[in-house]
């Protein structure tokens, strides 16, 4: 995810040549390079898979990590957010996964604590494999949770559905994200501003910047969907207030100004000929 100010520093990925630019500085992507970027994906999920495995009452986020980080390991590939400096924070980013509980919304820090019956946790994933990027994420449950915290995982889940299935060569992207705001707030909730989707590639951040909302400012920098463009869309939903604010003084973990739960649903997709591909799909 990306700050929709705020353009973060990666790694140097490996270079494989260059790409045919499009409109804005988006750099349309070959059939050959999407397969690079399929390959990254469906690691990424692999290890959201066994996430979802783990996650239980007792278990901590740092557990996850660990094992995440293995399996980054195993084939070679290279943790994206490891590393990752943020010019706001007081430390480069220092593990694999984001793993924000309850009300983190986003860049939660792996740590000791125990998962908890009714808590929720949303798990970002991203690697480098072949010098290509995959980003996703998932927000599960521990245990058994409330009616409402259950609505918004469906809701946020769903969001992200609908916005894959409205892509479509020459449609403009304010009219996807107008539909997911719509959705959420329909279902009374409300979708976070201050961080965004991004374009994804050899970079783990490229244009453009990939609103789940719309509004007069969002207009200004409205985009074309266009054959070859690869996206991180991922809507950030939060119960109460869109608001959101740093959690502690390093300037990494954004929660939800209320203090209320926030879920994170994330997918890499290509944009072809017949509408969209998850490129993070097992």
């Amino acid at each position: 995810m990306k700050r929709a100010n705020i353009k973060k520093q990666t790694h140097r990925p490996e270079l494989f040549g260059g790409s045919p630019r499009a409109q804005r500085g988006v750099i349309l992507k070959s059939a050959r390079e999407i397969g690079f970027m399929r390959e990254a994906g469906r690691l990424v999920s692999h290890v959201l898979d066994r996430m979802g495995e783990m996650v239980s009452p007792g278990v901590t986020s740092a557990e996850l990590n660990e094992v995440a980080e293995q399996m980054i390991a195993d084939v070679g590939a290279i943790p994206l957010f490891k590393g990752v400096v943020n010019p706001q924070a007081k430390f480069p980013f220092p593990a694999a996964l984001c793993t924000s509980v309850n009300s983190a919304v986003v860049h939660g820090i792996p740590d000791d604590k125990p998962l908890v019956e009714g808590d929720i946790i949303s798990v970002d994933c991203g690697v480098r494999l072949n010098g290509y990027c995959g980003d996703s994420a998932r927000t599960f449950s521990v245990g058994t949770v409330t009616p409402e915290i259950r609505s918004l995982l469906d809701t946020t889940k769903a969001t992200l559905d609908l916005a894959i299935a409205e892509i479509r060569v020459g449609r403009m992207w304010s009219e996807v994200s107008s539909a997911m705001q719509k959705y959420v707030e329909d279902a009374g909730f409300s979708v976070v501003r201050e961080f965004v989707g991004h374009g994804i590639g050899q970079e783990m951040h490229e244009e453009p910047k990939i609103p789940n909302y719309h509004d007069a400012k969002q207009a200004k920098s409205d985009f074309r969907l266009d054959k070859g463009m690869t996206m991180a869309i991922e809507p950030m939903v939060n119960i109460g207030t869109h608001h959101v604010c740093y959690s502690t003084p390093d300037r990494w973990v954004v929660v939800t100004r209320d203090g209320k739960c926030a879920a994170h649903f994330e997918h890499s997709v290509a944009v072809m000929d017949g509408g969209a591909e998850i490129l993070t799909a097992s």
